[in-house]
């Protein structure tokens, strides 16, 4: 058999070429696609939640809403959070 990279002749059997190192048959399995990373936006979007979290707490301390009608920082922080642990959840 010749090699089909160098023209090097080698044994039938082989399963590589010992010059070149070019194999003699088309891969069984294909190398997997390298695909490129996506930007972290995580900590992005978690700073932009705090900064507004912190806004609305601010306004919220300065208003003259009966406390019937505002929603507790609890309630508004806990809502960020369980948004923020399910995106990261979807992405995984």
């Amino acid at each position: 058999m010749i090699c089909r990279n160098c023209g090097t002749e080698i044994a039938d059997k082989a399963i590589v070429c010992y010059r070149c190192g070019t194999s003699t048959t088309e891969p069984v399995r294909k190398p997997a696609e390298i695909r490129p990373k996506r930007r972290q936006l995580l900590p992005l979007a978690a700073l932009i939640l705090l900064v507004l979290a912190g806004l609305y707490l601010g306004q919220a301390g300065q208003t003259t809403i009966p406390p019937d009608y505002r929603l507790p920082a609890e309630v508004v922080l806990g809502v960020v959070m369980v948004v923020v642990v399910l995106r990261m959840i979807r992405r995984r």
